[in-house]
């Protein structure tokens, strides 16, 4: 009879820790496909950072990307929740499997070589960018632990656009936004540095 109960609790036991593994709802395939997107926006991101900072040496560019690799493995995190194969898995930097993406990261590290103020202006581009496509993705989703993460991604986008611009304008440098409207833009780069949610 001991034996039989303790059998019953590990089975309990499994029953439970399957549940919670488990996820609580069934992506559409824009949240997939958005989710996809995201992982090597992020890769894209730190990419082009580590190369800038090797180049030039400003700790920016190292803070920033160390900021970056956290926001890719919270993106990491949720396709392994969904059972979602990583576009990123086994690639090296620079690498990517979204042609655009692959397009976009060689245009950006050509842009940021040409000088230390164009590779500032190249920061504050593909923050630009991943505020507006986050924007986007919010529009697809409703479930909580995705929102909590776009949540995360755009705070964060926003305190390294805060960073990038200070950089500039103290260079003497100017940058216009290309993918937010420059009300959203102004609002951002005149306010002070937020404390971000963790997720």
């Amino acid at each position: 009879m001991k034996k039989l109960l303790v059998i019953s609790i590990g089975l309990l036991g499994l029953i439970s820790c399957k549940k919670d593994d488990a996820p609580d709802a069934t992506l559409s395939e824009k949240e997939k496909t958005d989710l996809i997107f995201l992982r090597e926006e992020e890769k894209l991101a730190r990419d082009v950072y580590d190369h800038c900072y090797e180049k030039y040496g400003l700790n920016v560019f190292n803070n920033i990307s160390s900021s970056e690799e956290t926001h890719f493995s919270n993106v990491l995190t949720l396709l392994q929740k969904y059972g979602i194969e990583d576009p990123a898995a086994n690639k090296l930097p620079g690498e990517f499997s979204n042609a655009d993406l692959q397009q976009l990261y060689n245009d950006l590290i050509q842009q940021a070589d040409v000088s230390l103020m164009a590779a500032l202006q190249v920061g504050a581009t593909i923050e630009d960018m991943d505020i507006s496509d986050i924007k986007l993705f919010y529009a697809n989703t409703t479930l909580p632990d995705l929102i909590s993460v776009y949540d995360a991604l755009t705070c964060g986008s926003r305190n390294h656009l805060r960073s990038f611009m200070s950089q500039i304008k103290s260079a003497g440098g100017t940058y216009t936004p290309q993918y937010i409207n420059q009300t959203e833009f102004d609002a951002i780069v005149n306010s002070e540095k937020e404390q971000c949610p963790a997720n």
